[in-house]
C-alpha cells in the first residue's frame, strides 16, 4: 500500500503545475514545508516535527515515529514587483510606445510538495521527499520600458530526493540523500533596434543530480542540534532560441532562430546551524543560521549549438549576475496549547545576493527581506494532523541601474514595497 502511494505520489506532483515564485533569496524556494512555514523555517534543520525533515536535515527522520509517515503541502504564493522608471535613457531603442514601468511583473504560484518516510530497522529509517526546490516567474507588460534588459523570465526546478537516516546512539542520528532535480528556463528580453523586436530563449527539460548530508545531536532531553548540507547542481543547459522577427546580416548570424546552450547555470550550495530548545512542556524555541553559496552564479552565457552563419561555440550574448553569498537568520516559537493545538510563531531575515545597483536585473529584482510568520497544528488523531503557516516578506526598497549589453542604454529605476504573501496547508498521517 506504501509503496503503491509513494509512486503514485512522485509523477502526480512532477505533473502538478506551478508558476515559480522566489520566496527566499535569489530564486530560491524556502517553501518546503507547511509545518515549518509558521515559524518563519527558523530552525528546520533542528525540528523534525514530521517528514519534510527529509529534505531539510534527513537525520530528522529517525525521531519520527516507527513505521511510515507521510506529509503532503500545498503552498500559494503570490508576490508583487512594481517597479518604477527613473531616468532610463535612449528609450527610442525599445520602439514607439515600449515606455511604461511594465505593471506588477509577480504573480501567484501554487508549490506542491511530499514527503513519505519508513522505518525499515529499528535503527534505520528510508524516505523520499518530492517538490519545487528552485523557481521564479517575472512578467513585465510587453510595453515595459526596461524590455531590451528583459522583460519575461521563468525557472522551475522538480527534486526528487531519496534518503536514508541511521540512529548512532541516543545522542547522535546521521542522514544522506540524493538530489535528482528537472531544470527549466526561459526568458525574454527586448532586441535594442528600435523597432520592438525580442529574444525569446527557452531551455529543453535538463536534470542535474546533487546530495545532502545532514547530523542531529542530542544534548540533552531539552537541547537538540542540527546541522545540515545541500550541495549545488551544475546544469548542462540547451534549448532554442526564436526572434519575434527576423534581424538583418551581420547581427542576424547570432539573433535568429536556432538551437542554443547556456553556460554558467548553476544552484547554491547551503549549510544551515539550528537548534531546538524546549523551555517548558508548553513552549519551545528554534533558530538557525543558514549560508547559501549564490556567489555560484556569475553569469549566463548563450552560445550557438551548432555550427551555421557562425561557428558552433559562438557567444551570442551574456547575463551578468555577479551574486554573493548570503547568510539568513530565524527565529521561532512553538506553544502548545493543548493536546490537539499546538501554535507557532517566527522572524527571519534574509540578505540578498545582489550586491551592486548594476547587477540587479529586471526580472530578479532581489533585495534584503524580513520574515513575519505564525500558524498552528491540530491533531486529527494519535496518527493524523493538520498544520497551516502563513508569512508576509517586507523587502527592501531596491535601485536599478542596469545596462543593455551592446548599447549605451541603462535602465534606471526603484522597486518600492515589494511584497510577498505565503499561505501554506499540510497533512500528516503515521500507520
Amino acid at each position: 500500500m506504501t509503496k503503491g502511494l509513494t509512486m503514485r505520489l512522485i509523477p502526480a506532483l512532477m505533473m502538478l503545475g506551478f508558476a515559480g515564485a522566489a520566496g527566499a533569496s535569489g530564486f530560491a524556494l524556502q517553501n518546503q514545508s507547511g509545518s515549518a512555514n509558521g515559524n518563519a523555517f527558523a530552525g528546520a534543520a533542528a525540528a523534525a516535527e514530521d517528514s519534510s525533515t527529509i529534505y531539510f536535515n534527513p537525520a530528522g527522520m529517525t525521531y519520527l515515529p516507527k513505521g511510515h509517515t507521510i506529509s503532503l503541502s500545498g503552498t500559494i504564493l503570490n508576490r508583487s514587483i512594481k517597479f518604477k522608471n527613473a531616468g532610463t535613457n535612449l528609450t527610442a531603442l525599445n520602439g514607439a510606445g515600449n515606455t511604461a514601468d511594465g505593471g506588477d511583473a509577480g504573480g501567484t504560484a501554487f508549490l506542491p510538495h511530499g514527503y513519505w518516510s519508513w522505518s525499515v530497522a529499528p535503527d534505520v529509517w528510508f524516505g523520499v521527499g518530492v517538490g519545487p526546490t528552485f523557481g521564479n516567474k517575472t512578467e513585465y507588460d510587453k510595453n515595459f520600458i526596461g524590455r531590451n534588459a528583459g522583460y519575461f523570465a521563468e525557472i522551475e526546478h522538480i527534486n526528487i530526493n531519496p534518503s536514508f537516516a541511521i540512529k548512532v546512539n541516543d545522542m547522535l542520528s546521521l542522514g544522506l540523500g540524493v538530489n535528482f532535480t528537472r531544470a527549466h528556463v526561459a526568458f525574454k528580453q527586448g532586441f535594442p533596434n528600435g523597432t520592438g523586436n525580442y529574444l525569446n530563449v527557452e531551455s529543453d527539460p535538463v536534470w542535474g543530480f546533487g546530495a545532502n548530508v545532514g547530523a542531529m545531536f542530542q544534548i540533552s532531553p531539552s537541547t537538540r542540534l542540527g546541522v545540515s548540507y545541500r550541495s549545488g547542481i551544475d546544469f548542462d543547459v540547451e534549448g532554442k532560441q526564436k526572434m519575434g522577427a527576423a534581424v538583418a546580416l551581420p547581427a542576424g548570424a547570432l539573433f535568429r532562430n536556432q538551437d542554443v546552450t547556456a553556460d554558467g547555470y548553476e544552484t547554491p550550495a547551503t549549510l544551515s546551524f539550528a537548534v531546538s530548545q524546549k523551555l517548558s512542556d508548553r513552549w519551545e524555541l528554534l533558530g538557525d543560521l543558514t549560508w547559501t553559496e549564490w556567489s555560484v552564479f556569475e553569469k549566463l552565457t548563450l552560445k550557438t549549438k551548432n555550427a551555421g552563419l557562425v561557428p558552433a561555440g559562438t557567444t551570442i550574448t551574456s547575463l551578468s549576475y555577479n551574486f554573493e553569498d548570503t547568510w539568513r537568520i530565524g527565529l521561532g516559537a512553538n506553544y502548545q496549547y493543548n493536546n490537539a493545538w499546538k501554535f507557532r510563531f517566527g522572524v527571519a531575515y534574509d540578505q540578498s545576493p545582489v550586491g551592486k545597483t548594476a547587477d540587479r536585473t529586471m526580472t530578479l529584482p532581489d533585495s534584503d527581506r524580513t520574515w513575519l510568520s505564525f500558524g498552528g497544528k491540530y491533531s486529527l488523531s494519535k496518527q493524523a494532523s493538520v498544520d497551516f503557516g502563513y508569512s508576509h516578506i517586507f523587502f527592501d526598497d531596491a535601485k536599478a541601474a542596469r545596462a543593455v549589453t551592446g548599447t549605451p542604454q541603462v535602465v534606471r529605476g526603484n522597486w518600492n514595497n515589494n511584497r510577498a504573501d505565503i499561505l501554506s496547508v499540510q497533512y500528516n498521517q503515521t500507520f
